[in-house]
């Protein structure tokens, strides 16, 4: 799995000043003082890399908040990280003495599941059972939470606990949708009838960027329509043999090609990074973008002159998307039952309403009771997906290095490339892997 290309990754946080892995492993201080009450009940030690002032920073403050209000001899020893030096020292770290008590570390099988097949984390499932976790995140949401002996998600074991999710959406400019008297899309006929009226218009309505995710999200999304849970389990998690010349990613490429040609994509948007394509949004010069709901923030501050909204895509019961990154307890953890109080907290709906307020989405939320009529939509539109098990993760998981073969394919496809030859690029480091598979 290619951590480091995963939209997670690529919507990451303007860095904090790194730190050398021995400068993580020097002993923790608080604002307060030194810790001198590990392992006695009286001290939690928790990281996480949330930007300060992101909607899930703000949410994990009220979850520190609340728990030292729960527990008042407690003290929180809090310290904020950089996703790289946690994505990087993770092992040494967890390995020593100085392994927080909680941590928030990222989803997929070349992490938290090569952590919990180390035996650096806590198997978390007697805990789930207990607090009734499991009955408050979907079985699409808790795979990249749970992890079998081999370290690969999907397991019996639960070794994190997601509180938000992620997922691909769409984007709609409800000015222009009124301005050329377009319906807004309610089904994949519709949202193509909408395509062609703009751009009958003479206006290209997908934004889009081939040197970045989108192009091959797009690409993915297509095949997805067209796909069942199963053709998702063999994809993602080797469950059976894929054929990339079969129904699925044919009809992604040929509807991709047959979009390229009739303009509703723009061939130029060939070598744009993702940041463009929101730019071709918000500029207005683009009424539709599907992408990552890690956008939705940026946009409820950067549009100021139009009306917007989001939905699910119309033409897929499944989507890309997973559960966010997890709340794992390292196996090391001198206060195991304090970071299991503090999870349990982060679970509240409280909390969770919190999350869904400040432009993320809660896993376990209800719309109905989201205040911001924005932030409900986005709520509905992930509970929506979710009621379908349509969670079906991203393109480049199932291979180290993946995610340059998926842009580079796209890009391929984009320049006039032709299906067959597209779609080998994307056959051939899959199925070298899974030949050499352990």
């Amino acid at each position: 799995m290619n951590i480091p290309r995963t939209p997670s990754a690529l919507r990451r946080r303007p860095l904090l000043l790194a730190v050398t892995a021995l400068a993580l492993l020097a002993p923790l201080t608080a604002c307060g003082g030194s810790d001198t009450a590990e392992g006695d009940g009286k001290t939690l030690r928790l990281w996480h890399y949330e930007q300060e002032d992101g909607a899930l920073s703000k949410a994990w403050d009220a979850a520190i908040a609340e728990f030292k209000r729960t527990h008042p001899d407690v003290k929180v020893v809090f310290e904020r990280k950089t996703f790289e030096q946690i994505q990087q020292n993770a092992g040494m770290i967890l390995n020593s003495d100085k392994a927080p008590d909680v941590m928030e570390y990222n989803k997929g099988n070349a992490t938290t599941g090569q952590l919990a097949k180390q035996g650096l984390l806590t198997d978390l499932t007697p805990l789930v059972k207990e607090h009734g976790w499991d009955r408050k995140i979907s079985d699409s949401a808790s795979v990249t939470a749970r992890y079998n002996d081999k370290g690969e998600m999907g397991g019996d074991k639960w070794y994190g606990i997601p509180n938000y999710g992620e997922f691909v959406l769409t984007y709609y400019n409800d000015d222009l949708f009124k301005k050329y008297n377009v319906d807004k899309p309610t089904d994949f006929k519709s949202f193509e009838a909408a395509l062609a009226k703009f751009k009958a218009a003479g206006i290209t309505p997908l934004a889009n960027a081939g040197n970045d995710h989108p192009a091959g999200h797009w690409l993915y999304l297509l095949a997805l329509s067209k796909a069942n849970n199963t053709w998702v389990d063999n994809y993602q998690r080797y469950v059976g043999k894929v054929d990339f010349h079969g129904p699925e990613m044919t009809y992604a490429v040929d509807k991709y090609q047959e979009w390229l040609d009739k303009g509703y994509f723009d061939k130029k948007d060939v070598g744009l990074k993702g940041s463009d394509m929101v730019e071709q949004f918000v500029s207005q010069k683009r009424p539709i973008m599907v992408g990552g709901n890690w956008w939705f923030g940026s946009l409820t501050t950067d549009i100021k002159n139009f009306q917007w909204s989001t939905a699910a895509y119309p033409g897929s019961e499944r989507t890309l998307g997973s559960g966010g990154n997890n709340w794992v307890i390292p196996t090391r953890a001198k206060n195991k039952e304090l970071a299991e109080d503090f999870i349990d907290i982060t679970m509240s709906d409280k909390i969770q309403k919190l999350i869904d307020e400040e432009g993320n989405v809660p896993l376990a939320a209800k719309p109905a009771d989201v205040t911001n009529p924005k932030s409900r939509q986005l709520t509905e539109a992930f509970a929506q997906t979710q009621e379908n098990d349509g969670l079906a993760f991203y393109p480049d998981w199932p291979v180290a290095g993946y995610y340059d073969t998926w842009v580079a394919a796209t890009q391929n496809l984009m320049n006039g490339g032709k299906d067959d030859s597209v779609l080998d690029e994307l056959a051939a480091p899959y199925e070298k892997y899974v030949a050499t598979r352990p």
